[in-house]
């Protein structure tokens, strides 16, 4: 059962919630970290499969497009965690996430798309 390997896109990757990640020995690498800034969402999605990554993001309505893309046309990726903006808070976008990865392998998340806030409540 391996563990989830956090991938945060441009929309996520704020330096304090990165540091408390890592604090918690979280694997996680930003867009900024790996050079692929200003690349597509799509290429981004392709590129976390490629390196075993579930991808965070607070663009919901395209990675929500690409999730059922890619499930219909029989493509894989690693799992997508949405964030909703109105989840702003570090601690909280922290807990959910930790909550996510405390509840799920990385097996679970292959081809899933989870919402942050439903680990909040």
């Amino acid at each position: 059962m391996s563990k989830i390997r956090l991938y945060l896109d441009e929309d996520t990757m704020s330096g304090a919630l990165l540091e408390a990640l890592l604090a918690r020995g979280v694997d996680v690498v930003t867009v900024a970290d790996v050079k692929r800034r200003g690349f597509p969402d799509k290429e981004q999605l392709e590129w976390a499969l490629s390196q075993g990554r579930v991808i965070c993001s607070a663009n919901i309505g395209d990675f929500m497009q690409l999730h059922t893309e890619f499930v219909s046309n029989g493509k894989d990726h690693a799992g997508i965690i949405l964030i909703q903006q109105k989840i702003s808070a570090v601690g909280d976008r922290l807990r959910g996430l930790m909550k996510i990865i405390e509840a799920k392998t990385a097996s679970d998340m292959h081809n899933q798309l989870e919402f942050l806030g439903r680990y909040l409540r």
